[in-house]
């Protein structure tokens, strides 16, 4: 398997993100619960009219996996052409308090760490895969150099986040993966209740680290990708910061509605946790 992937991972991008893109309506066309989730979510956020980009930009996300983890960590940063507000985590980073960069599932996010890595050191969080075979992968694509590690989203895992803190660095984060039982709390996301995690915010507040919203947009033809950084929104009192975290996000999926991983059951009731509006 590795040996394939290291094979896919030397084949042009555009040609990765057209494989990606057949590989998306394949999907999308032979599981009838995905197609549901995905037509379901777009629906919620009144996005239905971008479904068949988004189909094929969901395709790319996989495809272009093996050429982000498995390239020359040099030649990976250099997938990115474009860079804009960079100057945000510049700023964030000269305090000496760390940053935290919060990346939702939209473009590429695999590449969001592997960028900010290549200019300041950072510790991501991540959930082990379901397929077992692929953590190792996932480790070896998200542990750079020495500038980027890779820790669980565990106790663990906020521990190893806490101390890059605490040495100024940046930690990188999923915000909008379901967390467990007592680590979120029901939120709207587009209009619908969705469990968000609380994580981003008790960090931010325990440490004082900036939080900074950053992604890589898919440019057309497999031209690479654009970084963006920018800063959340601030609630709006009496609204809580997990909503801003996701107006925040829907703000920023908007501008990009084609390539959120709408596939993704954002509005699933995690074992343990009561359903909204459940006493």
């Amino acid at each position: 398997m590795l040996f394939l992937l290291r094979l896919a991972a030397r084949l042009p991008l555009p040609l990765l993100h057209a494989l990606g893109a057949a590989l998306g309506w394949m999907v999308y066309l032979c599981s009838p619960r995905y197609r549901r989730d995905f037509k379901r979510n777009l629906a919620l956020a009144g996005l239905s009219d971008f479904r068949r980009a988004a189909v094929a930009e969901a395709g790319k996300s996989v495809t272009e996996v093996p050429a982000v983890w498995l390239r020359p960590f040099a030649r990976v940063a250099d997938l990115v052409v474009e860079v804009k507000g960079w100057e945000h985590v510049a700023e964030g980073a000269r305090h000496g308090k760390g940053l935290i960069v919060v990346t939702p599932h939209i473009g590429c996010w695999e590449i969001v760490g592997q960028y900010i890595a290549s200019r300041i050191p950072i510790t991501v969080m991540y959930s082990p895969p379901k397929m077992k075979l692929f953590e190792p992968l996932m480790r070896i694509g998200r542990s750079r150099d020495g500038a980027m590690k890779s820790v669980p989203a565990d106790l663990r895992g906020v521990r190893a986040t806490l101390k890059a803190l605490r040495r100024g660095e940046a930690i990188g984060v999923l915000p909008d993966q379901v967390p467990g039982i007592g680590e979120g709390e029901w939120v709207e996301f587009f209009g619908k209740p969705a469990y968000t995690m609380t994580l981003v915010g008790r960090i931010s507040e325990q440490t004082g680290a900036p939080v900074l919203l950053c992604c890589a947009e898919r440019l057309p033809r497999g031209g690479g990708y654009r970084f963006i950084a920018e800063p959340l929104l601030a609630p709006r009192p009496p609204e809580s910061p997990v909503r801003a975290l996701n107006r925040s996000l829907e703000r920023l999926i908007r501008r990009h509605p084609e390539q959120y991983l709408w596939g993704y059951n954002r509005y699933k009731v995690p074992a343990g946790v009561l359903p909204p509006g459940a006493r």
